[in-house]
């Protein structure tokens, strides 16, 4: 009967791979192991592979992509910024501004008011030891 794995010996021996063994050249192999039943195989992994993703992996497996997703659109926002601030930049150049000024001046109001006097003292003092400053 096809199929059937305890056939006669005149059919021959299945080996480990799932092919015949015969002395018989005219007898096919048979289909390796995995594939006898194939589509019932598939769908038992297919099964099992929808339980996971129904369990706690596919809830990770959900997080995962929604934080991907997140850091993705954070990601062409933080562009779209970059882009408008580019613009910004542009525009003050094209009214006559020092945009090497206006990015010292943003770099300098971004830091905290006593980090900032302190390491002036020490710019200072260096410009001094070296007499650039009197």
């Amino acid at each position: 009967m096809p199929g059937d794995r305890g056939g006669s010996e005149a059919a021959g021996r299945e080996s480990a791979a799932g092919e015949v063994e015969s002395g018989d050249a005219s007898l096919t192999p048979a289909p390796p192991a995995a594939s006898i039943g194939g589509l019932q195989i598939k769908e038992a992994d297919q099964v099992a592979q929808d339980e996971v993703a129904d369990g706690p992996a596919g809830f990770a497996k959900e997080q995962l992509k929604s934080f991907i997703e997140r850091i993705e659109r954070l990601e062409e926002e933080k562009k779209a910024i970059a882009d408008d601030i580019k613009d910004v930049f542009a525009e003050a150049k094209a009214n006559g501004f020092d945009v090497k000024a206006l990015r010292s001046i943003i770099k300098i109001r971004k830091e905290d008011a006593d980090e900032r006097k302190e390491h002036e003292a020490i710019v200072d003092l260096y410009l001094q030891a070296l007499g650039i400053i009197v």
